[in-house]
């Protein structure tokens, strides 16, 4: 036994991890550049860096789906002290899709060989409505997938411990068995204190060099940075 700072606490350098489980935004796929986000800004015509404060403060409740869609941007309009009618709305919807769709290959190909091992692999992401819908339509790697959690649909967000309870559940683990990954410390944190093995990501390399760290079969086959991580400046927005 030694200590890990993969686990938080005294545990088996090498455990028996039979499934992975992933965040979407900023580890599946790359955040959105202030250019890109700027565009839902200039649609409220507001200034980007007010826009992007209040968008990251509000999320909690559409993420869980307490908010429709035309609920959250005409409320969000009215926090940026604007105003926007249905065309618009139809707009900020489509724009907030666009901009969080760009996968990094890499992580990707790791989900694929995850698939082809026989690893369970579910997807854990706070995500509204509309982007997973478009997800799950439109993303044929989502099959990769044994399980899926999506926050708009249990009407929970991480770091809730019942939404993590769901997925494993759902994928037939105990926690001991799974291993986290999400780009937030806090969901981190949340997974570790229910036993489960966590990892904070921040870029390819990173993660591979934590999950040799674990002894875990199954490894990224990049030996350099993502550009999920590299290619976007800050500041760079979270979901789930």
């Amino acid at each position: 036994m030694q200590k890990n700072p993969l686990f938080g606490e005294q545990r088996d350098a090498s455990p028996c991890i039979k499934a992975v489980i992933l965040d979407y935004g900023k580890v599946l796929v790359r955040s959105p550049t202030p250019q890109e986000f700027s565009r839902m800004a200039e649609v409220l015509n507001v200034d980007f860096e007010l826009f992007y404060k209040l968008w990251e403060a509000s999320r909690g409740a559409y993420d869980r789906s307490d908010l429709t869609a035309e609920e959250y941007w005409l409320k969000l309009a009215v926090q940026c002290n604007t105003s926007v009618d249905d065309e618009q709305v139809d707009i900020l919807r489509k724009l907030e899709v666009e901009i969080w769709v760009h996968a990094d290959p890499v992580m990707l190909d790791w989900l694929s060989q995850l698939h082809a091992a026989g690893i369970k692999t579910a997807l854990l992401s706070n995500m509204p409505t509309d982007l997973m819908t478009h997800v799950v339509n439109n993303l044929p790697w989502m099959q990769h997938f044994s399980f899926k959690t999506f926050s708009a649909e249990v009407r929970l967000i991480k770091p809730d411990p019942a939404i993590y309870k769901q997925t494993l559940e759902g994928l037939g683990v105990t926690a001991r068995e799974a291993l986290f990954v999400d780009d937030r410390e806090n969901n981190v944190q949340a997974a570790r204190a229910l036993g489960m093995h966590a990892i904070e990501f921040h870029s390819v390399e990173q993660l591979r060099r934590d999950l040799e760290k674990l002894a875990f079969p199954v490894l990224p086959t990049a030996a350099e940075e993502s550009s999920a991580n590299s290619a976007a400046p800050e500041p760079i927005a979270p979901v789930g």
